[in-house]
């Protein structure tokens, strides 16, 4: 089967302590289904618009400060999960971009969660979570050009061998490894502080996977709990 084994730092457990992050990997099918994709954004909007889980603003707000210990500013480049609730919260929606995005950004929103999603295809190596020394390349997109960027040194990242593949922990995606409905090996993240319940946790996984099964059915899933290293 296949699986996709992350790592993460263990300096991460001084930043965030009791942070976890649960892992699927996912050998995609054709999707028959990309109806489901959109109903899931649709219901997620409006439970945000209802005020969403009890957990909704303690979790993000945690995210925030987990966000200024490494220097960040949440205000300007805060975690995807704020992201997407304070455009969600202006604008009463979000706009379909892609099946599998839209369905896994479904799960964010529903759960105030961070969730990421890459093409496993393009990486090199296993994906870890670490702190950058400010060396690291780092793809991305200004003004329709391609760009090489690099993390500040002590930026916490998503990365493998060749480089940042998300920078500031969850906020920005890089290009390479950037997923769509075409990817044929799927690896979705999402990643929890202790002020979201586990159970939680597992049940946003739990519904990430049954939503993507309903939509490519021939897909296979396996999900594993990520727990961070200590020193």
């Amino acid at each position: 089967m296949f699986k996709v084994t992350p790592s993460i730092d263990p300096a991460i457990a001084q930043l965030a302590p009791g942070f976890q992050a649960l892992s699927l990997s996912v050998l995609a099918s054709p999707i028959v289904h990309p109806e489901v994709a959109a109903e899931a954004l649709v219901h997620a909007c409006r439970s945000v618009s209802a005020g969403g889980p009890a957990w909704a603003e303690s979790h993000l707000a945690a995210w925030d400060e987990v966000f200024r210990k490494f220097g960040a500013k949440p205000q300007r480049t805060p975690c995807s999960a704020s992201a997407l609730r304070k455009r969600v919260l202006r604008d009463g929606q979000l706009p379909g971009i892609d099946p599998v995005v839209d369905l896994y950004n479904a799960i964010s929103l529903q759960y105030a969660v961070p969730v990421g999603g890459e093409n496993f295809a393009a990486y090199a190596g296993s994906p870890w979570l670490t702190i950058a020394d400010g060396s690291e390349r780092f793809d991305t997109q200004k003004d329709g050009v391609l760009v090489v960027e690099h993390p500040e040194a002590g930026e916490v990242v998503w990365r493998d061998e060749m480089g940042v593949t998300c920078r500031r922990w969850n906020w920005r995606q890089g290009i390479r490894t950037r997923l769509d409905s075409r990817s044929e090996q799927m690896w979705f993240v999402l990643e929890r502080l202790p002020q979201m319940p586990l159970e939680a946790l597992h049940e946003a996984g739990a519904h990430l996977t049954r939503n993507l099964l309903a939509m490519m059915p021939a897909a296979t899933v396996s999900t594993q709990l990520i727990d961070t290293p200590h020193m």
